[in-house]
């Protein structure tokens, strides 16, 4: 399907490579955003002066803020320009920080972390700025780039963060990511040429309920394993914000201009990339779960290698500079093969991995080899999927349309994390005093990434062969 693209981009080729570059450096301190507080989780209660229940919020709330936030940032991008609301995230970014740097107690620190949260719908809208790129060589390989900084930011993020709350002061956390955003702010500004938006109205009552239907599932979801799934809290909140959802979708039908387009994402094709793109995030969380934690259980366990929380860290740092060696050759397949063949054989990589983990699992060296194979896939998949999504709408639309699609992902890695956790608690063993999880738990686990991975890949072919 062929599309008007009006060129924002420059066209010389060092611009082109300081754009990719200036928007890869804010993917990946978006998605660093995500595992920015692990290394101090556990610490928080004594650091804050609060129940464990209360500063779980500190990492659920920017993952519901992503979430939420992320497809409104690309509409809001089709609608103002993109660089205009990409500066815009970058400086939730810089306040967000700033804000959880100074606080004192939890509710600074909420207040921080929810606007760093809502900075990540940044990848979207770069992702989409990449796409308006009028040369397709150039565009696919700097979509394959940021789509790597998802894996990238994250898993650099654990072991980073790790070393510098060794350092000292763990406020020291913010600073940092208070100062990368000031450097991310400035390359945009000096990298980034301005887009003209459609400057239509914007759906406010469309944006409010998206936020509050999403937040309600997303927030039951995260907290269910805290509040019991068949809590009250947990059980009004998920059919609430299934409720808000169902009114919303009525409600945008009957708008003219909708913060989300449901009649163009309901065709067949990009219904189907955006299942598998779930099924896809599914898979990835399990790893970011299930890896880290067999890698940091005592080692007299069944299941535990006996590392701490740097050194297991480290050991996953080899999938993320697999995921960024791999984008450029991600963007020649992409080219060669086609969208939906590349990300079905990323797809496929991840679900070999994902078996060669069920047969070896007892060794350090197992799980490197295998979470670098798997993010190797996960390259592939996460550099593919863009440009099917884009193939299937107008430019007019990229921002929202690689939104949506950021939040099935979101959806995905959220429903990953909690079916994870939740199948590790069901098979828990004691040791020393201690509930740890048995390896029959990380086996059903790692089956549960092989079928998703499969399932990601059936979804996208079946898109291929759908006219």
């Amino acid at each position: 399907m062929a599309h008007d693209r009006t060129d924002p981009a420059p066209a010389d080729p060092r611009g082109t490579w300081r754009l990719i570059a200036a928007l890869a450096v804010a993917s990946t301190g978006g998605s660093f955003m995500q595992t920015l507080v692990i290394p101090i989780q556990n610490h928080l209660p004594g650091l804050l002066d609060a129940s464990r229940a209360s500063t779980a919020w500190v990492l659920t709330i920017s993952l519901v803020a992503a979430a939420v936030t992320t497809p409104i940032s690309g509409r809001l991008g089709d609608l103002f320009g993109k660089r205009t609301v990409a500066l815009a995230l970058i400086g939730l970014l810089i306040l967000g920080s700033l804000v959880a740097a100074l606080s004192t107690g939890l509710v600074g620190l909420l207040v921080g972390r929810a606007l760093q949260g809502a900075s990540m719908g940044i990848i979207a809208v770069a992702i989409s700025i990449l796409g308006d790129h009028p040369d397709p060589r150039r565009s696919t390989t700097g979509i394959a780039i940021v789509s790597a900084s998802l894996g990238f930011g994250g898993a650099l993020g654990l072991p980073l963060s790790a070393w510098v709350v060794q350092l000292g002061d763990w406020k020291l956390l913010f600073w940092a990511s208070a100062l990368l955003g000031v450097i991310t702010f400035l390359g945009i500004l000096a990298a980034v040429p301005a887009s003209p938006g459609t400057h239509q109205r914007v759906d406010v009552l469309g944006a409010i309920g998206l936020a509050a239907g999403l937040s309600g599932i997303l927030i039951a979801v995260s907290q269910g394993p805290v509040w019991g799934w068949a809590s009250a809290p947990t059980l009004g909140l998920g059919f609430g914000g299934v409720a808000v959802l169902l009114a919303w979708g009525v409600f945008e039908l009957r708008v003219a201009e909708p913060i989300v387009d449901l009649r163009l994402l309901a065709r067949r094709r990009l219904l189907l990339v955006n299942l598998g793109s779930i099924a896809l995030g599914f898979s990835f969380f399990v790893m970011e779960v299930a890896f880290m934690q067999m890698l940091e259980l005592p080692a007299d366990t069944d299941a535990g290698l006996g590392l701490t929380m740097l050194g297991g860290s480290l050991a996953l740092v080899p999938g993320a500079l697999a995921m960024m060696a791999l984008a450029p050759v991600s963007a020649r397949l992409i080219r060669g093969l086609g969208g939906h063949m590349a990300t079905g054989i990323g797809a496929l990589t991840i679900a070999l991995a994902y078996g060669y983990t069920l047969v070896w699992h007892d060794a350090v060296g197992h799980l490197v080899l295998s979470s670098t194979v798997l993010c190797a896939g996960l390259a592939l998949a996460y550099a593919a999927i863009p440009t099917l999504v884009m193939a299937e709408v107008p430019r007019s639309v990229t921002g929202s349309a690689n939104g949506v699609n950021a939040l099935m992902r979101s959806v995905g890695t959220s429903s990953g994390a909690a079916v994870t956790g939740m199948v590790l608690a069901a098979t828990s063993q004691s040791h020393a005093g201690a509930e740890v999880p048995a390896l029959s738990g990380f086996l059903v686990v790692f089956a549960l990434g092989l079928v998703t991975a499969l399932a990601c890949l059936m979804l996208v072919w079946a898109a291929r062969r759908s006219h």
